[in-house]
C-alpha cells in the first residue's frame, strides 16, 4: 500500500464547527452545532436523518453552512474551497455517484491530474494502488465490468491515491463482501491520516478513539466507543421494544 502524506498543506488535520447553521430541503439539519474533532479515528452512528452525512460533507466542502463557521486543518471551508480535496477527501455511500470514467485507471488519475501531478507520476500512482490491492488488471478495466463491490472499492482507491489530510468516509463497507471489509478496515485503522467515519460497524468503531452519537442534528452522547455504543444499542432496544407493544 503506498505511504499516506502526513502534511502536504502544512496544517496539523482537525476540524472545528463554531455555530454552525445548516438546513437542507428546507429541514433544519444543524443549529448551532459546536464541534472540535481533533483525535486520530472518530466514528459517527446515529439512525437514517441525524445529520452524519451532513456533518462529513461540511468538512470536505459539498455543503456550507448558512451561518457559523467550518474550520479543516486551519483553513476556513467557504474562503478556501478549492484547497478542500487535498485536505479532505470524502467517499460517497452509494459508488454510481461517485464514478466519472469508463475505466478503473482513469477514474483513479483524475484526481492526481487535477492536482497538478505530471502524466508519469500520475501513470506510477495508478499502478502502485492498483497492484497494492492486487488488482492491476482494472487498469483499463470498463467500471460497468465491476460489481458493485469492485465499484465501491474502487472509489476508496481513487480516494486514498491522493493521499489527503482527513479522510471522510460515508457507509464506506455497503456493498463490500467480507474480505474487502476485512482488509479496509486494516487499512483504516494503520493510516496515519485522521479518519472520520460514519458507520454502523461496530466491531470496527469499537477500536477508535472517540464515538459521537447525533440524532437530528444533536449530539447525544460523545466520548469512550464503549459506553457511546452502549448508549445507541440500549436506546434502540427500547424503540423496538415500543413498537412491538403497539
Amino acid at each position: 500500500m503506498p505511504k499516506f502524506s502526513k502534511s502536504r498543506i502544512g496544517h496539523a488535520p482537525g476540524v472545528r464547527f463554531d455555530k454552525v447553521v445548516l438546513t437542507r430541503g428546507g429541514r433544519p439539519v444543524f443549529d448551532g452545532l459546536t464541534l472540535e474533532l481533533g483525535e486520530h479515528r472518530i466514528g459517527i452512528v446515529g439512525n437514517n436523518g441525524s445529520g452524519k452525512s451532513s456533518l462529513l460533507r461540511l468538512i470536505n466542502g459539498l455543503l456550507m453552512p448558512e451561518a457559523g463557521s467550518v474550520r479543516v486543518c486551519g483553513y476556513e471551508t467557504r474562503e478556501h474551497r478549492k484547497q478542500l480535496p487535498e485536505l479532505a477527501g470524502f467517499l460517497f455511500q452509494n459508488p454510481e455517484h461517485q464514478i466519472l470514467f469508463p475505466t478503473a485507471g482513469e477514474e483513479i488519475a483524475f484526481g492526481l491530474r487535477e492536482a497538478g501531478l505530471d502524466a508519469l507520476e500520475v501513470s506510477k500512482r495508478v499502478r502502485a494502488i492498483l497492484e497494492s490491492h492486487s488488482v492491476e488488471d482494472w487498469e483499463h478495466k470498463p467500471v460497468e465490468k465491476l460489481s458493485d463491490g469492485q465499484k465501491q472499492l474502487l472509489c476508496i482507491l481513487a480516494l486514498m491515491a491522493m493521499e489527503p489530510q482527513i479522510l471522510l468516509l460515508d457507509e464506506p463497507f455497503a456493498s463490500l463482501d467480507l474480505p474487502t471489509r476485512a482488509r479496509l478496515s486494516a487499512e483504516i485503522l494503520a493510516a496515519p491520516q485522521q479518519v472520520i467515519i460514519a458507520s454502523h460497524d461496530f466491531e470496527l468503531l469499537q477500536q477508535f478513539e472517540r464515538l459521537i452519537w447525533l440524532d437530528c442534528g444533536k449530539i447525544v452522547a460523545d466520548g469512550a466507543p464503549a459506553s457511546v455504543l452502549r448508549q445507541y444499542r440500549n436506546a434502540a432496544g427500547q424503540v423496538a421494544e415500543m413498537a412491538a407493544m403497539q
